[in-house]
């Protein structure tokens, strides 16, 4: 029996959960989970959760008609609500991915034991360094070296790869190379980075010795979305980790990365789950 995930935002006004609950009823669907919040500048969002009811026990949603849901939906709310309907489903994933190990290990970890919530149907690096480790989970490994290319040719070569798979999301884990607008658009809000500073904070190379000789009191990870202002885009989640003046700088590197792969599974499995609304430069999750 498909499950789906009804998302919904747009300017607040009485009725609207009723309008939805009323649609889902008439086509015998039994609702599971609702939530719902509206922001302080008067945005509604909503995720609803449902399945055909018990009354059409063995009959998938399919044989409702999702478009045909859409439709009346539409035409009950008011204008300027946005309307997303998804199966509930395992999303299609690449991950992309430089010379560090522990994100990708720990993704590939979690995907072999189906705790991922998606596939991984390949795995793009410009560097061949992380193919031994996505070899011994059969995993398709695309090395596309950027040396010798200017940065559009060499995404023009990876946007080739990745039509052959049409992925949902994209996961940079601990990829070290700045996107371009132009890539980015492919993906718009469907690029999920890794930082490794509880933003805003440390920026450029080596933040955890500046973190050292600044004498920080905690260290953390910042899963976001990925736009067009360096490590400006949405906020996912993130996580912290105290640290002393015991710790030097290379203690703090290892205990980074273990938050890191932590939050950022902790991003992927909210999005996966369609749990998360961009509003602004914000995130709603539900």
């Amino acid at each position: 029996m498909t499950k789906h995930i009804l998302l919904m935002d747009g300017p607040d006004g009485p009725g609207l959960i009723h309008h939805v609950t009323g649609v889902l009823f008439r086509h015998g669907l039994n609702i599971i989970r609702n939530d719902e919040y509206v922001s302080p500048d008067g945005q509604f969002f909503m995720r609803t959760e449902f399945e055909a009811g018990p009354q059409q026990a063995g009959i998938a949603l399919d044989s409702h008609d999702p478009q045909q849901i859409l439709d009346e939906l539409r035409q009950t709310l008011p204008a300027g609500v946005s309307l997303r309907l998804n199966p509930k489903q395992k999303k299609n994933v690449v991950v992309f991915v430089t010379k560090e190990h522990h994100c990708l290990g720990e993704l590939l970890i979690r995907y072999g034991f189906d705790e991922l919530g998606a596939d991984i149907l390949a795995v793009v690096s410009n560097y061949a360094t992380l193919q031994p480790l996505v070899s011994k989970f059969g995993i398709p490994f695309h090395h596309i070296a950027h040396e010798g290319k200017t940065r559009e040719e060499h995404e023009a070569a990876v946007l080739r790869t990745l039509a052959i798979y049409q992925p949902d999301y994209l996961v940079l884990a601990k990829y070290m190379r700045v996107l371009t607008p132009d890539f980015v658009a492919h993906y718009n809000n469907r690029i999920v980075n890794i930082h490794h500073s509880f933003l805003p904070a440390f920026v450029g190379a080596s933040p955890y010795r500046q973190a050292y000789e600044r004498g920080v009191k905690i260290i953390g990870a910042t899963a976001h979305f990925v736009n067009n202002n360096l490590d400006e885009g949405p906020i996912i989640a993130q996580d912290t980790q105290e640290v002393d003046h015991r710790h030097t700088a290379t203690d703090m590197a290892t205990m980074g990365r273990d938050v890191e792969k932590i939050v950022l599974s902790q991003a992927l499995k909210l999005v996966f789950n369609d749990r998360v609304f961009i509003h602004q430069n914000r995130t709603i999750i539900l």
